[in-house]
Protein backbone atom coordinates (compact mmCIF):
# COMPACT_ATOMS: atom_id res chain seq x y z
CA UNK A 1 0.00 0.00 0.00
CA UNK A 2 1.35 3.44 -0.93
CA UNK A 3 1.99 6.26 1.55
CA UNK A 4 -1.24 7.45 3.12
CA UNK A 5 -2.38 10.97 2.24
CA UNK A 6 -3.69 13.01 5.16
CA UNK A 7 -6.86 15.04 5.54
CA UNK A 8 -6.79 18.48 7.19
CA UNK A 9 -7.99 17.17 10.56
CA UNK A 10 -5.30 14.46 10.46
CA UNK A 11 -2.37 16.90 10.49
CA UNK A 12 -1.49 16.37 14.15
CA UNK A 13 -1.53 12.61 13.53
CA UNK A 14 0.71 13.06 10.48
CA UNK A 15 3.25 15.07 12.50
CA UNK A 16 3.60 12.32 15.13
CA UNK A 17 3.87 9.67 12.41
CA UNK A 18 6.70 11.66 10.83
CA UNK A 19 8.46 11.87 14.20
CA UNK A 20 8.18 8.09 14.59
CA UNK A 21 9.54 7.50 11.07
CA UNK A 22 12.43 9.90 11.68
CA UNK A 23 13.29 8.26 14.98
CA UNK A 24 13.27 4.79 13.43
CA UNK A 25 15.46 6.00 10.60
CA UNK A 26 17.92 7.53 13.04
CA UNK A 27 18.02 4.31 15.05
CA UNK A 28 18.81 2.27 11.92
CA UNK A 29 21.54 4.64 10.78
CA UNK A 30 23.31 4.97 14.14
CA UNK A 31 22.37 1.71 15.86
CA UNK A 32 20.66 3.51 18.75
CA UNK A 33 18.13 2.03 21.17
CA UNK A 34 15.09 4.30 20.92
CA UNK A 35 12.49 1.79 22.10
CA UNK A 36 11.42 3.93 25.09
CA UNK A 37 10.96 7.04 22.95
CA UNK A 38 9.12 5.02 20.30
CA UNK A 39 6.70 3.58 22.84
CA UNK A 40 5.95 7.05 24.12
CA UNK A 41 5.31 8.41 20.62
CA UNK A 42 3.22 5.38 19.65
CA UNK A 43 1.03 5.88 22.73
CA UNK A 44 0.66 9.52 21.80
CA UNK A 45 -0.23 8.57 18.21
CA UNK A 46 -2.84 6.05 19.32
CA UNK A 47 -4.42 8.61 21.64
CA UNK A 48 -4.53 11.24 18.89
CA UNK A 49 -6.18 8.81 16.49
CA UNK A 50 -8.74 7.80 19.09
CA UNK A 51 -9.59 11.40 19.99
CA UNK A 52 -9.70 12.61 16.39
CA UNK A 53 -11.81 9.82 14.93
CA UNK A 54 -14.14 9.54 17.93
CA UNK A 55 -15.37 13.10 17.41
CA UNK A 56 -15.65 13.43 13.64
CA UNK A 57 -18.41 15.67 12.29
CA UNK A 58 -20.69 14.29 9.55
CA UNK A 59 -18.83 16.18 6.80
CA UNK A 60 -15.51 14.87 8.13
CA UNK A 61 -16.88 11.34 7.89
CA UNK A 62 -17.77 12.12 4.27
CA UNK A 63 -14.13 13.06 3.71
CA UNK A 64 -12.95 9.82 5.32
CA UNK A 65 -15.42 7.81 3.22
CA UNK A 66 -13.93 9.42 0.09
CA UNK A 67 -10.31 9.06 1.20
CA UNK A 68 -8.17 8.11 -1.83
CA UNK A 69 -6.33 5.46 0.19
CA UNK A 70 -9.45 3.80 1.59
CA UNK A 71 -9.72 0.11 0.62
CA UNK A 72 -11.93 -0.54 -2.41
CA UNK A 73 -13.81 -3.69 -3.41
CA UNK A 74 -10.87 -5.39 -5.14
CA UNK A 75 -8.65 -4.64 -2.14
CA UNK A 76 -11.07 -6.60 0.07
CA UNK A 77 -11.09 -9.38 -2.52
CA UNK A 78 -7.35 -9.77 -2.00
CA UNK A 79 -7.52 -9.46 1.78
CA UNK A 80 -10.47 -11.59 2.88
CA UNK A 81 -11.73 -13.68 -0.05
CA UNK A 82 -10.09 -16.57 -1.87
CA UNK A 83 -10.58 -18.37 -5.20
CA UNK A 84 -11.84 -15.20 -6.87
CA UNK A 85 -13.18 -15.78 -10.38
CA UNK A 86 -14.27 -12.52 -11.98
CA UNK A 87 -17.21 -12.60 -14.38
CA UNK A 88 -17.95 -9.99 -17.04
CA UNK A 89 -20.66 -8.34 -19.09
CA UNK A 90 -24.42 -7.88 -19.13
CA UNK A 91 -24.91 -9.77 -22.46
CA UNK A 92 -26.72 -6.74 -23.81
CA UNK A 93 -24.29 -3.87 -24.32
CA UNK A 94 -20.84 -4.16 -22.71
CA UNK A 95 -18.84 -4.88 -19.57
CA UNK A 96 -19.03 -1.97 -17.12
CA UNK A 97 -15.77 -1.87 -15.16
CA UNK A 98 -17.27 0.30 -12.41
CA UNK A 99 -18.95 -2.85 -11.10
CA UNK A 100 -16.93 -6.01 -10.49
CA UNK A 101 -18.57 -9.37 -9.88
CA UNK A 102 -17.59 -12.97 -9.52
CA UNK A 103 -17.47 -16.15 -7.48
CA UNK A 104 -15.33 -16.15 -4.35
CA UNK A 105 -14.91 -18.06 -1.12
CA UNK A 106 -15.38 -16.42 2.25
CA UNK A 107 -13.90 -18.87 4.71
CA UNK A 108 -15.28 -22.15 3.44
CA UNK A 109 -18.42 -20.74 1.82
CA UNK A 110 -18.83 -19.91 -1.86
CA UNK A 111 -20.53 -16.55 -2.42
CA UNK A 112 -21.34 -14.29 -5.34
CA UNK A 113 -19.43 -11.07 -4.67
CA UNK A 114 -20.54 -7.89 -6.41
CA UNK A 115 -19.05 -4.48 -5.72
CA UNK A 116 -18.51 -0.98 -7.04
CA UNK A 117 -14.92 -0.16 -7.88
CA UNK A 118 -13.16 3.20 -8.04
CA UNK A 119 -9.69 3.84 -9.45
CA UNK A 120 -6.47 4.87 -7.75
CA UNK A 121 -5.27 7.20 -10.52
CA UNK A 122 -6.80 9.13 -13.40
CA UNK A 123 -6.30 6.36 -15.95
CA UNK A 124 -7.95 3.79 -13.70
CA UNK A 125 -10.71 6.19 -12.68
CA UNK A 126 -11.57 6.80 -16.32
CA UNK A 127 -11.78 3.05 -16.89
CA UNK A 128 -13.90 2.60 -13.75
CA UNK A 129 -15.91 5.78 -14.46
CA UNK A 130 -15.03 7.04 -10.95
CA UNK A 131 -17.14 4.23 -9.48
CA UNK A 132 -20.35 5.48 -11.12
CA UNK A 133 -22.08 2.58 -12.89
CA UNK A 134 -23.91 2.77 -16.21
CA UNK A 135 -27.16 0.80 -16.64
CA UNK A 136 -25.17 -2.10 -18.09
CA UNK A 137 -23.30 -2.25 -14.79
CA UNK A 138 -26.51 -2.77 -12.88
CA UNK A 139 -27.74 -5.31 -15.43
CA UNK A 140 -24.42 -7.10 -15.06
CA UNK A 141 -24.89 -7.14 -11.28
CA UNK A 142 -28.42 -8.50 -11.62
CA UNK A 143 -27.30 -11.17 -14.08
CA UNK A 144 -24.90 -12.58 -11.51
CA UNK A 145 -27.34 -12.23 -8.63
CA UNK A 146 -29.72 -14.45 -10.58
CA UNK A 147 -26.86 -16.86 -11.28
CA UNK A 148 -26.19 -17.07 -7.54
CA UNK A 149 -29.88 -17.72 -6.96
CA UNK A 150 -29.80 -20.52 -9.55
CA UNK A 151 -27.03 -22.29 -7.66
CA UNK A 152 -28.35 -21.46 -4.19
CA UNK A 153 -25.38 -19.34 -3.15
CA UNK A 154 -25.53 -16.17 -1.02
CA UNK A 155 -24.88 -12.74 -2.50
CA UNK A 156 -22.51 -10.20 -0.93
CA UNK A 157 -22.43 -6.65 -2.31
CA UNK A 158 -19.89 -3.94 -1.47
CA UNK A 159 -21.21 -0.42 -2.02
CA UNK A 160 -18.88 2.49 -2.82
CA UNK A 161 -20.20 5.00 -5.34
CA UNK A 162 -20.96 8.73 -5.57
CA UNK A 163 -24.08 7.63 -7.47
CA UNK A 164 -25.23 6.12 -10.74
CA UNK A 165 -23.72 7.79 -13.81
CA UNK A 166 -26.08 10.61 -14.93
CA UNK A 167 -24.81 11.01 -18.51
CA UNK A 168 -27.06 11.21 -21.58
CA UNK A 169 -25.94 7.82 -22.90
CA UNK A 170 -26.71 6.15 -19.58
CA UNK A 171 -30.18 7.70 -19.54
CA UNK A 172 -30.79 6.65 -23.14
CA UNK A 173 -29.87 3.05 -22.28
CA UNK A 174 -32.32 2.96 -19.37
CA UNK A 175 -30.49 3.96 -16.20
CA UNK A 176 -33.69 4.48 -14.18
CA UNK A 177 -35.20 1.20 -15.43
CA UNK A 178 -32.03 -0.75 -14.61
CA UNK A 179 -31.98 0.59 -11.05
CA UNK A 180 -35.71 0.01 -10.55
CA UNK A 181 -35.47 -3.55 -11.87
CA UNK A 182 -32.61 -4.32 -9.46
CA UNK A 183 -34.66 -3.02 -6.53
CA UNK A 184 -37.55 -5.30 -7.47
CA UNK A 185 -35.44 -8.37 -8.21
CA UNK A 186 -33.21 -8.06 -5.14
CA UNK A 187 -36.29 -7.86 -2.92
CA UNK A 188 -37.35 -11.31 -4.16
CA UNK A 189 -34.03 -13.20 -4.41
CA UNK A 190 -34.41 -16.63 -2.81
CA UNK A 191 -30.90 -16.65 -1.33
CA UNK A 192 -29.33 -14.76 1.58
CA UNK A 193 -28.07 -11.28 0.70
CA UNK A 194 -25.73 -8.99 2.62
CA UNK A 195 -24.84 -5.46 1.48
CA UNK A 196 -21.99 -3.45 3.00
CA UNK A 197 -21.39 0.27 2.49
CA UNK A 198 -17.58 0.41 2.50
CA UNK A 199 -17.19 4.07 1.45
CA UNK A 200 -19.76 6.28 -0.26
CA UNK A 201 -23.33 5.05 -0.57
CA UNK A 202 -24.72 7.53 -3.07
CA UNK A 203 -28.42 7.62 -3.92
CA UNK A 204 -30.03 5.07 -6.26
CA UNK A 205 -26.58 4.15 -7.52
CA UNK A 206 -25.94 2.52 -4.15
CA UNK A 207 -29.47 1.28 -3.53
CA UNK A 208 -29.45 -0.67 -6.81
CA UNK A 209 -27.17 -3.26 -5.16
CA UNK A 210 -28.29 -2.54 -1.60
CA UNK A 211 -31.71 -4.18 -1.11
CA UNK A 212 -30.47 -6.96 1.13
CA UNK A 213 -31.42 -9.07 4.14
CA UNK A 214 -28.68 -7.33 6.10
CA UNK A 215 -27.38 -3.86 5.28
CA UNK A 216 -24.13 -3.02 7.04
CA UNK A 217 -21.87 0.05 7.10
CA UNK A 218 -18.25 0.55 7.95
CA UNK A 219 -18.01 3.06 10.77
CA UNK A 220 -16.77 5.96 8.63
CA UNK A 221 -18.84 5.28 5.53
CA UNK A 222 -21.86 7.38 4.51
CA UNK A 223 -25.20 6.53 2.88
CA UNK A 224 -27.58 9.15 1.53
CA UNK A 225 -29.99 10.14 -1.22
CA UNK A 226 -27.64 12.89 -2.49
CA UNK A 227 -24.18 14.24 -1.73
CA UNK A 228 -24.00 17.00 0.91
CA UNK A 229 -22.62 19.36 -1.74
CA UNK A 230 -25.58 18.62 -4.03
CA UNK A 231 -28.07 19.00 -1.19
CA UNK A 232 -26.55 22.34 -0.17
CA UNK A 233 -26.63 23.61 -3.74
CA UNK A 234 -30.34 22.76 -4.03
CA UNK A 235 -31.54 23.96 -0.63
CA UNK A 236 -29.28 26.95 -0.02
CA UNK A 237 -27.91 27.64 -3.50
CA UNK A 238 -24.47 27.34 -1.97
CA UNK A 239 -22.33 24.22 -2.10
CA UNK A 240 -20.20 25.64 0.71
CA UNK A 241 -23.05 24.82 3.09
CA UNK A 242 -22.17 21.15 2.80
CA UNK A 243 -21.44 20.82 6.54
CA UNK A 244 -24.94 22.04 7.37
CA UNK A 245 -26.38 19.67 4.77
CA UNK A 246 -24.40 16.66 6.03
CA UNK A 247 -25.71 17.20 9.56
CA UNK A 248 -29.31 17.56 8.40
CA UNK A 249 -29.21 14.52 6.09
CA UNK A 250 -28.41 11.95 8.82
CA UNK A 251 -26.01 10.13 6.51
CA UNK A 252 -23.54 8.59 8.97
CA UNK A 253 -23.58 4.98 10.12
CA UNK A 254 -24.57 6.01 13.64
CA UNK A 255 -27.50 8.10 12.38
CA UNK A 256 -28.75 5.37 10.06
CA UNK A 257 -28.48 2.71 12.75
CA UNK A 258 -30.64 4.86 15.04
CA UNK A 259 -33.16 5.22 12.20
CA UNK A 260 -33.12 1.41 11.67
CA UNK A 261 -32.10 1.84 8.03
CA UNK A 262 -29.04 -0.37 8.55
CA UNK A 263 -28.55 -3.49 10.62
CA UNK A 264 -24.98 -3.28 11.90
CA UNK A 265 -21.98 -0.96 12.10
CA UNK A 266 -18.52 -2.43 11.49
CA UNK A 267 -15.93 -0.63 13.65
CA UNK A 268 -12.87 0.77 11.91
CA UNK A 269 -9.38 0.92 13.42
CA UNK A 270 -8.31 4.14 15.15
CA UNK A 271 -7.31 6.37 12.27
CA UNK A 272 -9.90 4.98 9.83
CA UNK A 273 -9.90 2.11 7.36
CA UNK A 274 -7.25 3.82 5.22
CA UNK A 275 -4.74 3.68 8.09
CA UNK A 276 -4.94 -0.09 8.60
CA UNK A 277 -6.30 -2.16 5.71
CA UNK A 278 -5.58 -5.52 7.34
CA UNK A 279 -7.46 -4.78 10.57
CA UNK A 280 -10.42 -3.38 8.61
CA UNK A 281 -10.51 -6.44 6.37
CA UNK A 282 -10.38 -8.80 9.35
CA UNK A 283 -13.33 -7.04 11.00
CA UNK A 284 -15.33 -7.03 7.77
CA UNK A 285 -14.71 -10.75 7.27
CA UNK A 286 -15.79 -11.58 10.81
CA UNK A 287 -19.04 -9.61 10.56
CA UNK A 288 -19.87 -10.96 7.09
CA UNK A 289 -19.42 -14.54 8.26
CA UNK A 290 -21.62 -13.91 11.29
CA UNK A 291 -24.50 -12.50 9.28
CA UNK A 292 -24.23 -15.10 6.51
CA UNK A 293 -24.32 -17.89 9.09
CA UNK A 294 -27.47 -16.42 10.66
CA UNK A 295 -29.19 -15.98 7.31
CA UNK A 296 -28.09 -19.39 6.05
CA UNK A 297 -29.93 -21.03 8.93
CA UNK A 298 -33.27 -19.57 7.78
CA UNK A 299 -35.78 -21.29 5.51
CA UNK A 300 -36.43 -19.50 2.20
CA UNK A 301 -39.98 -18.44 3.05
CA UNK A 302 -38.88 -17.04 6.41
CA UNK A 303 -35.97 -15.26 4.75
CA UNK A 304 -38.24 -13.54 2.22
CA UNK A 305 -40.80 -12.59 4.84
CA UNK A 306 -38.13 -11.12 7.12
CA UNK A 307 -36.72 -9.11 4.20
CA UNK A 308 -40.17 -7.75 3.37
CA UNK A 309 -40.88 -6.87 7.01
CA UNK A 310 -37.51 -5.16 7.31
CA UNK A 311 -38.08 -2.72 4.46
CA UNK A 312 -41.80 -2.21 5.07
CA UNK A 313 -41.00 -1.30 8.66
CA UNK A 314 -38.77 1.62 7.71
CA UNK A 315 -40.00 5.16 8.11
CA UNK A 316 -43.31 6.42 9.45
CA UNK A 317 -46.61 5.76 7.73
CA UNK A 318 -49.70 7.92 7.97
CA UNK A 319 -53.07 7.33 6.35
CA UNK A 320 -55.91 9.75 5.75
CA UNK A 321 -55.73 13.51 6.12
Amino acid sequence: MATVAHLDFERAIAEVEEQIDSLRGLARERGLDVSTELRSLERKLHGLKQDTFRNLSPIERVQVARHPRRPYTLDYVEMIFTDWVELHGDRQFRDDASIVAGWARLGGETVMLIGQQKGRDMKENLRRNFGMPHPEGYRKALRFMKLAEKFGRPVVTLIDTPGAYPGIGAEERGQAEAIARNLREMSALKVPTVAVVIGEGGSGGALAIGVADRVLMLENSVYSVISPEGCAAILWKDGAQRDKAARAMKMTAEDLSELAVIDDIIPEPAGGAHSDWEATGARLKEVLQKHLAELGAMETDALLQARLDKFMGMGQWRTGR
